[in-house]
């Protein structure tokens, strides 16, 4: 097994050497909000969607774009608003007088790298346009299906849910992205660094396109191979189940406070985003580390709170935070 770790290993130091130079270009425009940016190349590695929230002004659509412009692929951003409709996303059936038939028009979700901007400005219908695209990687117009190319990824982000004119996704919606960031202000020194490069009357946003689609695609295949020992394999599984039957693992406390706890998915999106980050860290196996780092983005939006939690002004992040702290770790 040693020896079969150690190529491992070999080959993910190998593979992974992209990783820097995606760095290096993606720092040349974006200061600081390190976090996110390693989100959401775990996202990109992973093959999982992303749900970025925070205040306007945090740099989400920028990073987002940027990260795009670093991969040799297609971008489409889409501003999702109240007057949004389905077929704006997803495209239409066009009439054509001249032979009296239907033409397909396809819509912007037909790309590699989509950026659903401010996602939740628009209502419930419009958002559920994403789900079929999400989950089975295909569009459905009319009476044809069309499947998407690979890479696809749909990083969306929203505004916290208290601003006006949100409205909240459904959970359906929301338990097909892998990951959930919150993302906070930046630090002085950060904001100072911000402020330098960036009140200036005309930015150079530019980036170099370093990384092919190619590359990603070989890189999730890699990805595959990281070593996973049983003993963290049950520690995922305990984790999750431990959001579904809080009294079993000694959080009698919680019992009361979830209403609903993560689902199947959720066990198989941590493994998968343990593996990524794992495969950040140029690293061909997974340790305990790589979950608890991880945990959080991928169960903050599958826990739902129950209306005591909200009484006692408990949210699914302090749920989560406290699970992590009290199941052993292998």
């Amino acid at each position: 097994m040693a020896v079969g770790i150690t190529a491992i290993n070999e080959k993910v130091k190998e593979e992974s050497l992209f990783i820097e130079d995606l760095l290096n270009e993606t720092r040349k425009v974006i200061v600081g909000q390190n976090y996110l940016i390693e989100r959401l190349l775990v996202g990109l590695l992973a093959n999982g969607h992303i749900l970025i929230e925070g205040v306007p002004g945090l740099a989400k659509t920028l990073s987002v774009r940027v990260l795009a412009g670093v991969i040799n692929t297609k971008f489409q951003r889409i501003q999702f608003t109240p007057d949004l409709l389905p077929a704006d996303i997803v495209g239409t059936l066009v009439y054509d007088p001249k032979n009296g038939g239907f033409t397909t028009k396809r819509g912007p979700i037909f790309s590699n790298i989509i950026l659903a901007d401010e996602i939740n400005r628009s209502p419930a219908k419009v958002q559920s346009a994403l789900l079929e695209a999400m989950q089975e990687k295909q569009v459905t117009i009319g009476d044809q299906t069309f499947k998407l190319e690979e890479p696809f990824l749909v990083l969306a982000t929203q505004n916290p849910i208290e601003q006006e004119g949100t409205y909240p996704l459904p959970e359906a919606q929301v338990d097909r992205f892998m990951l959930k960031l919150n993302i906070s202000y930046p630090n002085k020194e950060e904001e100072l660094k911000i402020l330098k490069k960036m009140a200036v009357t005309s930015r150079n946003l530019d980036v170099t396109a370093v990384v092919s689609p190619e590359k990603i695609l070989k890189a999730r295949s890699v990805i595959n191979e990281i070593y996973m020992d049983e003993k963290i394999e049950k520690y995922i599984v305990d984790i999750v189940f431990a959001t579904r039957e809080p009294a079993n693992y000694g959080l009698k406390d919680l019992d009361g406070l979830i209403e609903y706890g993560a689902s199947p998915r959720a066990s198989i999106n941590l493994a998968l985003a343990a593996r990524a980050y794992a495969f950040l860290q140029r690293r061909g196996y997974v340790t305990p580390q790589d979950v608890k780092s991880i945990g959080p983005d991928v169960l903050r939006h599958r826990v739902i709170p129950s209306y005591e939690a909200e009484a006692e002004e408990k949210t699914s992040e302090d749920i989560v935070k406290r699970i992590f702290d009290e199941i052993e770790v292998p």
